[in-house]
C-alpha cells in the first residue's frame, strides 16, 4: 500500500513555527476548521498575511458570525465619544440641555467604550455588535432603562453621521431597538403598582425633617420630581399668592399649579432655616444641603482612553442626594422598602390620584407633560380653577378632607 503521509508531512513542514495556529491545506492555502467548517486565509508562501487575516476574523468566526471587512483607518469610537460629549457639554453651558441629560449620555458613552474599546473603528461596527450589546444591557437593566439606553446609544452614532464623521448612517439592524410597548405593558403588569398608600405617606410626612417634608409635599402637590426640586428657584415660588410657575427643567414645558396650605407652611419653614449658599449657582435655590450646596450634583469621571475637551476637567460621580435621603426616611419611618418605590414614585402618585379627578388635561399640564394633540394646538390656556380642582382632589385623598 502506498504511503499517503508524505505530501501531508511536507505541507505541515511549511509552518513558520510549531505553534502557528493555521493548518496547511492540499490546495496550498492556510486554513482553520471553526465550528465544523474549514476557512481559508491566504497562500502557503504568505504565512504572515494569513495569520493577520485569521486574527482579524477569529472572534467573528468563533461566534458563528460572518467576518466583517475591516477598514485600515478612519474615525474611532474614541473620536466619536469625545466629540459627542463635548458638543453636549456646550449645550449644557448654553442652557439648552440639562446636566442630568448629559449625565445619561456620559453613562452610555462609558458603557460603549467599556464594551468595544476606545480604538474600535466606527466602520467596523456590525449588526451583531449592536445585537450583542443590547443583550448585555438587558441582563442588568429593566425594560424602561433598557429602552432609554438603546435610544441614547443610537443618538451617539447618529451624531457620527450628522457631523460627517462617517459617510453613511450606521445600520443597527433589527436587534437593536427599544422594547415594544407590549413588552413594557407586560413588564408593568408583572411588577404591579409601585405606589405608596395614604397611611404610608402620612407616616413619612410625620417623620420627615423640614426639607424632606417640603419636598414630599411638593411631589404630591404638583408632581415635582428629584431634579425639579433640586433646581427649584425661590423666584418660581409665590408664597403670597400660593402658586408655583415653574417650567420643567427637563423639557422646558410650561407648568403652573396652586400650593396647598401645608405646602406653603413647609416651604416657609425651609426658607426660614435655609443655610447660606456656598456658590452663585445655589443663590436662588429653595433647597440646599446643610453645607449650602445644591441637592443634586452631577460631575463626570474621565472615560478611560478618551479625551473629550473641556469635559476632561470634570471629575466625580452623579450624586442623587434626594434619593439617598428618602431611602433613609423609608427605613426610619418603617415603611416597606420595595423595588420601584423611591422618591420619584411621588410623581406617579400625583398622576394617579390627580387623574382620578377626571380632568386629565389639567393633570397633564401640572405634570408638565408634552401634549402633541391637535386640541393642544387650539387650546390657548387652562383656567386656574381647573388646576386648583385637581390639586384639591389629591389633597382631599391624602388628608381625608372628603
Amino acid at each position: 500500500m502506498a504511503d499517503s503521509s508524505g505530501p501531508r508531512k511536507s505541507l505541515q513542514s511549511l509552518k513558520p513555527y510549531p505553534e502557528f495556529p493555521l493548518t496547511a491545506h492540499r490546495t496550498r492555502r492556510w486554513c482553520k476548521k471553526v465550528r465544523g467548517k474549514i476557512h481559508y486565509f491566504g497562500p502557503i508562501d504568505k504565512p504572515e498575511e494569513a495569520l493577520r487575516q485569521w486574527l482579524e476574523q477569529r472572534d467573528d468566526l468563533m461566534a458563528g458570525r460572518t467576518p466583517r471587512v475591516r477598514q485600515p483607518g478612519g474615525p474611532t469610537l474614541r473620536d466619536l465619544v469625545g466629540k459627542f460629549l463635548d458638543q453636549k457639554r456646550r449645550l449644557v453651558e448654553s442652557r439648552e440641555l440639562t446636566v442630568w441629560t448629559l449625565a445619561d449620555y456620559h453613562r452610555v458613552c462609558t458603557s460603549l467604550v467599556n464594551r468595544f474599546g476606545a480604538s474600535k473603528f466606527l466602520d467596523d461596527f456590525s449588526v451583531d455588535d449592536f445585537s450583542d450589546y443590547r443583550a448585555a444591557l438587558a441582563k442588568r437593566l429593566g425594560k424602561v432603562a433598557l429602552g432609554n439606553a438603546v435610544q441614547r446609544a443610537r443618538s451617539v452614532f447618529k451624531y457620527a453621521y450628522d457631523s460627517r464623521m462617517i459617510a453613511v448612517p450606521v445600520f443597527f439592524g433589527p436587534g437593536f431597538k427599544r422594547p415594544t410597548k407590549r413588552t413594557l405593558r407586560i413588564e408593568k403588569s408583572k411588577r404591579g403598582p409601585k405606589l405608596f398608600d395614604r397611611e404610608e405617606l402620612l407616616k413619612l410626612l410625620a417623620k420627615a425633617r423640614p426639607q424632606m417634608r417640603a419636598m414630599i409635599l411638593l411631589g404630591l402637590n404638583g408632581g415635582l420630581g428629584n431634579s425639579d426640586l433640586a433646581n427649584l428657584r425661590i423666584s418660581a415660588v409665590n408664597l403670597k399668592s400660593g402658586w408655583i410657575d415653574y417650567p420643567r427643567p427637563k423639557t422646558g414645558i410650561e407648568r403652573q399649579f396652586p400650593l396647598w396650605p401645608e405646602t406653603v407652611a413647609a416651604i416657609e419653614l425651609v426658607l426660614a432655616k435655609r443655610p447660606k449658599p456656598r456658590s452663585a449657582e445655589a443663590e436662588d435655590l429653595v433647597f440646599l444641603t446643610h453645607r449650602g450646596n445644591p441637592w443634586v450634583s452631577v460631575e463626570f469621571k474621565k472615560i478611560e482612553g478618551v479625551s473629550h475637551g473641556e469635559m476632561a476637567k470634570w471629575s466625580g460621580n452623579f450624586d442623587p442626594k434626594i434619593t439617598k435621603e428618602f431611602r433613609k426616611l423609608l427605613v426610619g419611618a418603617h415603611v416597606e422598602l420595595r423595588k420601584g418605590r423611591s422618591f420619584y414614585t411621588l410623581r406617579h402618585m400625583f398622576e394617579t390620584i390627580g387623574g382620578d379627578s377626571r380632568d386629565q388635561v389639567a393633570t397633564n399640564f401640572i405634570m408638565g407633560h408634552a401634549d402633541e394633540s391637535m386640541a393642544a394646538v387650539y387650546r390657548e390656556t387652562i383656567f386656574r380653577d381647573r388646576l386648583k380642582d385637581v390639586v384639591d382632589h389629591v389633597r382631599a385623598w391624602l388628608f381625608g378632607y372628603r
